[in-house]
């Protein structure tokens, strides 16, 4: 949505297959009619099935089939339709299902460039760092990483990998991260994105990845020391 709003037109396309649920996070799921595996079974064709959001009028979401089985996916079927979406739009962004299976597979055949999404818990690293090394198999050399629910409190206490590690684990670009925050949960429930939040915190967090990922050289925000105030008050948002 970030992108949307600094100008760019953007389409989501949903490849969890069977699980979808961008559409509930937008809100946009009662406005439902046709879905990706309309568009490449041919019962539709391609604008009948996006559907655009209800806020920015440059984003487009193209919903996942909940009853497509994976095996009469055809990765050619989504190549087409990526590349028929690549003419109208400055990005096209694929939401790949977990795991490195068939609907990832297909995701990674249309894909110019890849952003891993993980945590900072060990077995979360163990998994991007297996991707990054399936994605290098496929010849896919724009990878990069961002860090979800990141938590400073947590790597202070030794929970969580440090961030500084995770980089050095990883070994390809970091683009940024999301706060660790209650709101995210509270706006994907509601079917609000978080992103209309402008002035929280979580929305810093976007920002500085979508201004990373147009190749800007952005500052980070970051939580500030844990002090009394801070515990009393909520932690406050700065930048480095």
């Amino acid at each position: 949505m970030v992108l949307a709003q600094l100008g760019k037109r953007v389409c989501l396309i949903d490849v969890d297959l069977g699980l979808r649920n961008l559409d509930v996070m937008m809100g946009l799921e009662n406005r439902i009619i046709y879905d990706l595996g309309d568009v490449m079974a041919g019962r539709c064709i391609l604008s009948q099935a996006m559907l655009q959001d209800k806020t920015e009028k440059d984003l487009y979401l193209l919903p996942a089939c909940k009853n497509l089985h994976i095996d009469r996916f055809q990765i050619e079927d989504l190549k087409a339709v990526t590349n028929q979406l690549i003419q109208s739009f400055d990005y096209v962004l694929l939401d790949a299902p977990a795991g490195i299976e068939k609907g990832f597979q297909a995701c990674l055949a249309c894909a110019a460039r890849a952003i891993i999404v993980t945590t900072l818990d060990v077995t979360s690293l163990q998994d991007a760092d297996r991707i990054i090394g399936c994605m290098m198999q496929k010849q896919l050399v724009s990878i990069s990483f961002v860090v979800n629910r990141y938590s400073m409190r947590s790597v202070e206490k030794g929970i969580s990998v440090s961030l500084e590690d995770a980089k050095r684990w990883l070994g390809i670009d970091f683009l940024g991260y999301v706060f660790e925050d209650e709101l995210m949960q509270k706006a994907n429930n509601r079917g609000l994105p978080v992103t209309l939040h402008r002035e929280q915190r979580l929305y810093a967090c976007f920002m500085s990845i979508a201004k990373r990922m147009m190749g800007e050289t952005v500052p980070l925000p970051r939580c500030t020391k844990h002090t009394l105030l801070s515990k009393l008050f909520g932690e406050q948002t700065g930048f480095f």
